[in-house]
């Protein structure tokens, strides 16, 4: 016989699906069990949160669909905040729910809730398919949903006993089709700007659209800019943009909602204003901000539209505009040395240096003010950050993620020890799956984001909540399998490094710094 659970697995491995990342609970093993005979490894974790995470670094870094498995009731509610980002980073990510059965809806079974209603807003298409027959079309839709269009992440919830009841295969031969784009009025748009500027949406970063980038300023002659951090203008990794962004006379937005990140449109006051995005609701939104000032708006796939754009070609324009915003982006500020502990910036020089040495590397930041420093200070051709929400936690996951999807990759993952905290025991996962990466676990003993609020807010006599102990992170990884040290004098930290690499392992560097605000670059 042919089960419900059987049809999922075998829909997944039809869409091209390999890898699951899971944690077990009464109502999914059904779906344990056929990921046997679907050819589909699971990559088991310690916490549902940790599943949605590592399946959003492995869809940012094998530019396909990640996929989350997780069961019922809190196993799910675990499961919550990480659709958060991944909506956010638009990363098509699809989550798999257990469920109650069906035939005990309204009686109170185990575990009994509205599950759908927990999703839908988090989600561009949340589900309960409450019938065996409906299994793979539905499946194959949500596959879709999450991949087309603006990407995200989709919830299916599956009722225990339609995983376990007969069903049937049904093979879907459809396909959406190639559209045709015409970007002449576009180009127009951007042919009359003296200083034009096109910011490109997560979805848009050179991980995930590696070259489009170069292509973009080669046709249009315009600086291109990846905008994907909640500090928007502000990004440590935009060096000194926001000062020449506000000369823009043309800004032209790829995939990148008009939101806080760029003032609501008052980054560039001055500006015509066009957006290109998938989502209605995201050209309404710049309508509600930019009013008059919107001067052209298409419902599209922007990654078409880019490349589109990209494929042809705009009048010569002067360099002088490009080159002028090239330079702010590059502009970088070194922080103050310390007696005590190794500086921010010095550990993500070093970092950089050794990470320039080794073949297919991936970074990863997470954290706040010292994740500023790493998205400031250390540059790889593929990078995974905690993206545009600002939940921070999710860096170990995504390192995990990350070399699940490419496993010739050498990851480092830069966090605070802050975020450390939030899924440290993942690092047995590491271990155990055998998805070895770096951690650099910058370790200010403290919260810094908020204790740089609360020291520029309410003064240093008002200091507190938000200390953190002297804690081993490194001796944890090592009583967990890893490779571990500590790290207390910078001239240390490149052979450390380079012993973490070639342990073979997952491995954890403590670093200990002098816990510095998140440079501004001016």
């Amino acid at each position: 016989m042919t089960r419900g659970a059987d049809v999922v697995m075998q829909v997944l491995a039809a869409q091209g699906v390999r890898d699951v990342f899971a944690l077990s609970g009464n109502q999914i093993m059904p779906l344990f069990d056929a990921s046997l005979d679907a050819g589909i490894r699971l990559y088991h974790t310690r916490h549902e949160a940790a599943t949605v995470y590592m399946a959003e670094g492995y869809a940012q870094l094998s530019r396909g669909l990640g996929v989350a498995l997780v069961t019922a009731g809190a196993g799910l509610g675990n499961a919550l905040g990480p659709l958060l980002t991944a909506r956010a980073s638009d990363t098509p990510v699809l989550l798999l729910s257990g469920d109650s059965p069906v035939a005990r809806d309204g009686q109170g079974a185990f575990q009994e809730m509205d599950q759908v209603a927990l999703t839908r807003s988090l989600t561009k298409w949340s589900v309960r398919v409450n019938r065996a027959g409906d299994l793979a079309e539905t499946i194959a839709n949500a596959a879709r949903v999450a991949r087309q269009g603006r990407p995200g992440p989709v919830h299916v919830s599956l009722p225990a006993d339609v995983l376990m009841a007969e069903a049937e295969m049904v093979r879907s031969s459809s396909s959406d089709p190639v559209p045709e784009i015409n970007v002449a009025a576009l180009r127009d748009w951007l042919d009359a700007a003296r200083r034009p500027v096109i910011v490109l949406g997560p979805a848009l970063n050179a991980t995930r659209q590696p070259g489009l980038n170069a292509r973009l300023e080669a046709a249009t002659g315009a600086p291109v800019v990846a905008m994907e951090s909640p500090r928007g203008l502000n990004d440590p990794s935009l060096g000194a943009l926001g000062g020449v962004f506000a000369e823009a006379d043309r800004v032209l937005l790829l995939g990148k909602p008009l939101d806080f990140t760029l003032q609501f449109g008052a980054a560039a006051p001055r500006a015509g204003w066009a957006v290109i995005h998938a989502d209605p609701d995201e050209l309404s939104r710049a309508r509600n901000n930019c009013a008059e000032r919107l001067t052209l708006t298409i419902e599209a796939d922007p990654v078409d539209v880019a490349r589109a754009l990209a494929a042809s070609s705009l009048p010569p324009r002067d360099a002088e505009w490009r080159l002028r915003v090239q330079a702010a982006c590059a502009r970088r500020t070194m922080g103050s040395k310390s007696e005590k502990h190794i500086s921010s910036s010095d550990l993500c020089a070093a970092v950089q240096k050794v990470l320039e040495a080794v073949e297919a590397p991936v970074l990863v930041c997470d954290g706040g003010e010292f994740g500023q420093w790493a998205q400031a200070g250390v540059t790889a051709p593929r990078r995974i950050i905690n993206g545009v929400s600002g939940a921070i936690g999710g860096g170990l996951c995504y390192a995990m993620g990350a070399r699940a999807a490419d496993p010739k990759a050498t990851v480092f993952a830069l966090m605070g020890d802050g975020t450390a905290g939030f899924h440290l025991s993942e690092f047995e996962t590491a271990v155990r799956e055998d998805l070895p990466f770096v951690a650099i676990i910058g370790n200010d003993q403290r919260w810094n984001a908020e204790h740089q609020i609360q020291l520029r807010d309410f003064g240093s006599d008002r200091l507190h909540g938000c200390g953190l102990s002297a804690a081993r992170y490194d001796e944890a990884m090592i009583a967990l399998g890893g490779f571990g040290a500590l790290v207390t004098d910078l001239a240390e930290l490149p052979g450390a490094l380079r012993a973490a690499i070639a342990s073979g392992r997952p491995a954890c560097l403590d670093v200990r710094i002098d816990g510095q605000p998140a440079p501004v670059v001016t």
